[in-house]
């Protein structure tokens, strides 16, 4: 089951924040096809964002073919995402932990570490 963490001052809109957690853990394996995603009334009591907001984070999913949405039972994943098999991340996840701790105590923060993943991802220069 997803837990919705809405950052409000990230300035990324919160029914993007929400997709991109289930797309997140669709990839992560968390979510497989014919999981039930939270209710709506759910997400808005853990995340305190407005039901129209998880509305559309959810039609947003809908219309990407990730999600559908079952008339009275919810709205349940359809596909997979990712190609990784859940049991082959864990090793990545545990040098990328220990690599986040070294840039931790190196001094970088959050937007630092994000800045430096975003230009290795791309390719970008030194």
């Amino acid at each position: 089951m997803v837990e919705f963490h809405v950052d409000r001052g990230s300035g990324l809109p919160a029914y993007l924040q929400l997709g991109r957690q289930v797309r997140e853990a669709m990839r992560l394996g968390w979510l497989q096809p014919g999981d039930r995603l939270p209710t709506v009334r759910d997400v808005v009591a853990t995340s305190g964002v407005n039901a129209n907001t998880v509305l559309k984070a959810y039609r947003e999913l809908e219309l990407a073919g990730l999600v559908e949405a079952r008339q009275g039972s919810g709205t349940f994943v359809r596909g997979t995402l990712g190609s990784a098999a859940p049991e082959d991340l864990d090793p990545l996840r545990d040098k990328l932990a220990a690599w986040v701790a070294e840039a931790r105590s190196a001094g970088l923060e959050d937007e630092d570490i994000y800045a430096l993943l975003r230009e290795v991802l791309s390719g970008g220069a030194r």
